[in-house]
C-alpha cells in the first residue's frame, strides 16, 4: 500500500483558496499551489485517519508489523491478517500474565490456535527471617501439555520455541502433546 500521491484525491485544505487576494485571480500561482495540493493531500489525508493507523484493529496491513514493534508484540507474516491483529491488541495483556500459567496458555492459545495445561509450576518460597533455611528442591520440572484446537496438527517446534519464550528463565519446562483432551478433565 502506498501513501504518496493518489490521482484525483482533493485537498481537504487547498493553498490557492488561502492566498491574500491579490493572488487569487493569478493563473500562475492558482497552478502552482493546486501543484502542492496535489503532493500535500496524501499527507493530510494520513493525519486525518491517524487514530485509524494507530489502531492495530483496522490500520492497513502494511502498518501491523509496525505496531507490533511498539507494543513487542510478536507478528509472524505466515500467520493470517487477523491473528496478526489480535496480536497487537492483546501484547500489553499478554506482556502482564508472562512467566506465569496464564500467560503461557493465552500465548500458546493465540499464536497456535491450541489447548494447554500447566501443572507442577515449582512454586516460590520466600522468609521474613534473614538467614533462613532454603527451601526444599522442588517436586519436578513444570509440564505444559498442549492438544489441537482450530488446527488439526500441533507443531511441537513453534510449541517449545513459545514455552522457552514465555517460562521463566530460571524453569526448565517439559512439553507434552496430545492427540485430544487429557482424560482427566472430562472433556
Amino acid at each position: 500500500m502506498s501513501r504518496a500521491a493518489v490521482p484525483g484525491l482533493p485537498s481537504r485544505h487547498p493553498i490557492g483558496g488561502q492566498l491574500p487576494a491579490l493572488y487569487a485571480d493569478d493563473d500562475f500561482a492558482q497552478r502552482f499551489t493546486a501543484g502542492l495540493d496535489t503532493v500535500l493531500a496524501p499527507v493530510f489525508a494520513t493525519l486525518d485517519n491517524l487514530p485509524a493507523y494507530l489502531d492495530p484493529r483496522v490500520t492497513p496491513t502494511d502498518f501491523l508489523a509496525w505496531l507490533a514493534s511498539w507494543v513487542g508484540a510478536d507478528d509472524d507474516p505466515r500467520w493470517p491478517v487477523e491473528l496478526r491483529r489480535e496480536a497487537v491488541v492483546r501484547a500489553v495483556e499478554l506482556h502482564r500474565w508472562r512467566g506465569t500459567r496464564r500467560g503461557l496458555v493465552e500465548a500458546l492459545h493465540l499464536a497456535l490456535g491450541v489447548h494447554a495445561e500447566v501443572t507442577d509450576d515449582g512454586g516460590a518460597w520466600w522468609s521474613h527471617t534473614a538467614g533462613a533455611d532454603l527451601p526444599p528442591e522442588p517436586p519436578g520440572e513444570p509440564l505444559v501439555r498442549v492438544w489441537p484446537d482450530r488446527e488439526a496438527q500441533v507443531d511441537v517446534h513453534r510449541v517449545r520455541e513459545i514455552v522457552r519464550a514465555m517460562c521463566p528463565v530460571h524453569t526448565v519446562c517439559r512439553v507434552e502433546v496430545l492427540p485430544g483432551p487429557p482424560a482427566d478433565e472430562g472433556r
